[in-house]
């Protein structure tokens, strides 16, 4: 699906938002290919609402070999079929550094058949940017340029390799009549054809995502394995910007320290008010990280600030963990992490000088802490359900409302086969889906679908409510006939698609905002969330085969393979 997308649906309410780190090619060549397009298509908006959900950060590989954690929607991951031609995405630079307005996306074959004739198979990308090929044929080994701008792409890469093909402008934004711009906070890069074999890929300038390919000289590039909408998916470009048209680019490798989990300020704890941080070192040797720097994203109104580790322990043991606390004695000064959430990011310091490996946590709103889990063998981050300072973290925190069902892809082949997303209540008490923060009120959300519910929206106790495709709004009475749904279950509407690959679908509670200039800036507790993939082992038959993706699960957050299974769709039931 789309992830910025305009609802404006009964009484759930829309709104505009997102949910959810080779050297350069020396060689002689000729000149690229150019293509200038005359298609057009819709450019998404962001509601600028703050993430407050994400994965952990990958810690290091090359796109050709994959050995690190993964998040639990690439665990599990089936056997892609090699009979169709299945499109990729393999880097994406989003955000030139030097403020540079260059912006481009690299496309191959994943796997499959070649293409002899793109524009007969209605090769296209849409999403977060638009473009339709022009006739000619892919290969597969073969990597392609869309880019926003072919003189200054040229310009920047004047030796590119024998026979780049280099496509653009793609499509201008409608609102602006301007061609369009990928959104640094975050979209989808959809890769779509004929059939079977789109692709959508994710990128972002949150955490887990790595910095240096946000403004900072790198790009993203896929690391050939896993859900490309998975951020630990992809890495920052060893190359400094990129190696465009060159496949199976190296990724920076990450330091074996990570943050673990990080307890915000709280002047009503009962013992470390002014919270703390806590490392782990996955490596075979202990790692001083003295000098290393720990840097806020949002502290200053969005400038950001810098601390440097010190006092008189900052070895992390091989395999262990180091709890440093959030006070003066540490970092020259207190943390004072803000419940409201933040961005954080650490930073390997060597000769006074970051050396590019960096590990980062979106810390998530409220005053528990957030942290990395084990989810089915793999890593995902949140809200932690309790805290455990200096010792493996617990489970994520979840509920009361989680995701029970979602059938992301229909059976094109049956009109009576619908799209729709299943919450459940899982609490003793009846979930208003309209929170007063501040005696402000303000709905819950469906990240991933853009829903903001009002306060007519209820889910009783042990109750459910279903969403559907805002195409079927008012068709109330034929989609409970259709699924024989229970008057006492809420219908609700959004609009958009969800994705037929995999994306984020998270559940958020209002927390708080601060208000600036007379506008309000939200922050997010999260209810529940997944990262879905069409590719889960087992559930191939959820991928447009009339089946759907059913929780078995309700302990704890969404992500991973083994809290769900593929059943016939039951909404409501």
């Amino acid at each position: 699906m789309n992830t910025k997308k305009l609802l404006a649906v009964g009484t759930c309410v829309s709104v505009l938002g997102m949910f959810s780190a080779c050297s350069d090619d020396a060689s002689p060549v000729t000149p690229p290919e150019s293509y200038t397009s005359s298609s057009s298509a819709v450019q998404p908006n962001s509601s600028g609402d703050v993430l407050t959900s994400s994965s952990d950060i990958v810690v290091s590989s090359s796109s050709a070999n994959n050995p690190v954690p993964v998040l639990s929607s690439s665990s599990g991951e089936g056997v892609v079929d090699s009979s169709i031609t299945n499109m990729g995405v393999s880097e994406i630079m989003y955000n030139a550094a030097g403020g540079s307005a260059l912006e481009w996306i690299e496309v191959y074959i994943k796997k499959g058949p070649d293409i002899t004739d793109m524009q007969l198979s209605n090769l296209r990308l849409d999403g977060a940017v638009s473009f339709n090929f022009p006739t000619g044929s892919l290969k597969a080994g073969e990597y392609v340029i869309v880019t926003n701008d072919v003189a200054l792409f040229n310009q920047t890469y004047p030796s590119l390799p024998a026979g780049c093909k280099v496509y653009g402008p793609w499509d201008n934004d409608p609102k602006t009549g301007a061609v369009a711009k990928l959104v640094n906070e975050g979209d989808v890069v959809d890769v779509k054809l004929k059939g079977e074999g789109d692709v959508s890929a994710a990128f972002s300038n949150n955490p887990p995502w790595p910095s240096l390919a946000n403004g900072n000289g790198r790009t993203l590039v896929y690391r050939g394995s896993g859900n490309e909408a998975d951020p630990t998916s992809w890495g920052a470009s060893v190359a400094v910007n990129g190696n465009p048209c060159v496949g199976n680019d190296q990724v920076l490798d990450a330091s074996t320290v990570r943050l673990n989990e990080i307890k915000p300020y709280d002047i009503n704890a009962a013992a470390n008010k002014d919270g703390w941080v806590e490392l782990y070192n996955s490596g075979a040797a202990p790692v001083d990280v003295a000098g290393w720097e720990l840097v806020s994203k949002r502290k200053n109104d969005g400038k950001g600030k810098t601390w440097t580790i010190g006092g008189t322990n900052t070895v992390v043991p091989a395999n262990g963990y180091l709890l440093l606390e959030a006070t003066a004695a540490v970092f020259g000064e207190g943390l004072y992490l803000s419940d409201n959430g933040d961005e954080i990011y650490l930073y390997e310091v060597v000769g006074g000088a970051r050396t590019g490996l960096e590990s980062s946590l979106l810390l998530s709103a409220g005053k528990q802490s957030s942290g990395v889990v084990q989810v089915a063998g793999t890593v995902a981050q949140g809200a932690m359900a309790t805290e455990t300072p200096g010792a493996a973290n617990s489970a994520l925190k979840a509920g009361p409302i989680f995701i029970s069902e979602i059938h992301y892809h229909e059976d094109e082949n049956n009109p009576n086969d619908l799209e729709f997303l299943e919450l459940v209540n899982k609490g003793t008490e009846a979930v208003t889906l309209v929170e007063s923060v501040n005696n402000t009120p303000h709905g819950w959300k469906v990240e991933g679908v853009n829903l903001e519910f009002a306060a007519t929206d209820v889910i009783p106790a042990g109750g459910k409510m279903v969403l559907f495709n805002d195409s079927l709004k008012g068709k109330d009475a034929l989609l409970r006939a259709r699924y024989t749904i229970p008057e006492s279950v809420p219908i609700c509407y959004y609009a958009g698609k969800l994705s037929n690959r995999g994306e984020t679908v998270a559940v958020k509670k209002p927390y708080s905002f601060v208000e600036n200039g007379g506008v309000k800036q939200w922050y997010y507790e999260i209810s529940d969330a997944t990262l879905y993939s069409d590719r889960w082992a087992g559930m191939t038959d959820t991928d447009g085969k009339g089946k759907s993706l059913n929780r078995k699960e309700f302990t704890t957050a969404g992500y991973g393979y083994t809290a769900w299974e593929a059943k016939a769709p039951t909404p409501g039931n």
